[in-house]
């Protein structure tokens, strides 16, 4: 399964959870880390878990292979490494902390409209 794939994948799968403010970063030409990096936030640890875990349940059901789960215990910020798809989920605060979305300012965004609802 292609990479891009799996991303709207994990996009579908913390939509479910009512993950906030997804966006996901082509950082092909930028990084040699990953094809694609998926950011968004929950309100809660509890939700950080809940989203962190269903979207393992959906990558892992569509063929990924998870690497690396870095923060699951502190749910603080959540970094589930898929390879080529690496999936940071935050806190609101630490989200704005580590600005991830600026540190990357050189990665088109990816277009997930149409795999989020409103």
């Amino acid at each position: 399964m292609e990479t891009k794939q799996l991303l709207e994948i994990a996009v579908k799968a913390a939509d479910l959870k009512r993950a906030e403010d997804i966006v996901a970063l082509d950082v092909q030409g930028v990084s040699l880390l990953a094809d694609y990096f998926m950011i968004c936030q929950g309100n809660s640890g509890r939700q950080i878990e809940a989203i962190a875990n269903e979207v393992i349940e959906k990558v892992e059901e569509a063929g990924g292979t998870v690497n690396r789960i870095e923060g699951l215990d502190a749910k603080n910020w959540v970094l589930v490494d898929f390879g080529d798809l690496v999936v940071h989920i935050f806190t609101e605060e630490a989200r704005e902390f580590y600005q991830l979305e600026k540190l990357w300012i050189e990665a088109p965004m990816v277009d997930i409209t149409e795999w989020v609802t409103e």
